[in-house]
């Protein structure tokens, strides 16, 4: 999208968004998914890009913060070098800074150049989680810079792992959806439970949750229900088996690429109707 030649320093930014929150003028919404490992989670985060990107909600930033990292596979994007990669590089050379240059400008530089930029979105993979020592001082940097960041997008889309911890550290903001994907399994579904016990231990403000399953058969059976019930979130989409996926796994092909016809596709924008139903009520 090229918006690297544009960023503006991230002092005058704040000075910037104090002023339009004044006049009333909207941050981005923020969109997060989470869900344990193997339930299609990344899956459905693509789909729900490709919808935003297909219907007049960009610019988005899509931040792939699971340590799996495989978000850009599933849009056909190569990743290099990730967030993770900066933070590690430099707590082996803190010292390596350029002379003359102050270290919080250096990381934002570093941090431009991971940014991955495509026509309708733009992507930030955080990567590999910490190794030994204290990362607070490099840590609070980068998150200071993605939070000025995502406030030049209309919406922010964060494909989490189960754990939240990236979102875990947001000092600010809301979460406007919270969509658990889980599989049609009870496992996935205790899981999704879990994660939902411990979102007020988190210092986040989730102002709606939602449940997706993924791989659903036509009709959910009694005990699954029942254990949805018991969790006491609302069951926003049902998305069936759809064979296109696989082949274009198989293939390396961009889910962007989708057809309209896939049943994966018609599933997301039954959700997504949903999604910004509940999100846009005043």
């Amino acid at each position: 999208m090229g918006k690297t030649s544009q960023m503006i320093n991230i002092f005058d930014t704040k000075i910037l968004m104090i002023n339009l929150n004044k006049i009333g003028v909207n941050m981005s919404k923020i969109i997060a998914l989470a869900g344990k490992g193997g339930v299609g989670k990344t899956t459905v985060a693509s789909l729900v890009l490709r919808y935003l990107s297909k219907n007049g909600h960009s610019p988005v930033l899509a931040v792939d913060a699971d340590p799996n990292s495989n978000l850009g596979e599933t849009l056909g994007i190569d990743v290099v070098k990730t967030v993770g990669d900066i933070r590690e590089d430099f707590m082996k050379d803190p010292q390596g800074v350029p002379s003359g240059m102050d270290k919080i400008v250096y990381i934002e530089m570093l941090m431009n150049q991971v940014l991955i930029e495509h026509k309708e979105f733009d992507l930030l993979v955080m990567g590999r989680q910490e190794g030994q020592g204290c990362y607070c001082m490099v840590n609070n940097i980068l998150n200071r810079f993605t939070e000025e960041l995502e406030k030049n997008y209309k919406f922010l889309l964060v494909d989490n792992e189960a754990g939240m911890e990236h979102l875990s550290r947001r000092t600010s903001g809301k979460i406007d959806m919270l969509i658990l994907v889980t599989d049609y399994a009870l496992r996935g579904l205790r899981a999704v439970g879990r994660i939902h016990e411990m979102l007020d231990s988190l210092k986040l403000t989730v102002a709606n949750v939602g449940l997706v399953v993924n791989r659903s058969p036509s009709e959910l059976g009694k005990a699954f229900l029942d254990e949805a019930a018991k969790i006491g979130v609302q069951i926003l989409s049902t998305f069936p088996n759809d064979d296109t996926l696989l082949e274009f796994d198989m293939e390396r092909k961009s889910l962007l690429e989708l057809p309209d016809e896939s049943p994966a596709v018609l599933a997301v924008d039954s959700l997504m109707n949903k999604v910004f139903e509940i999100i846009n009520k005043k």
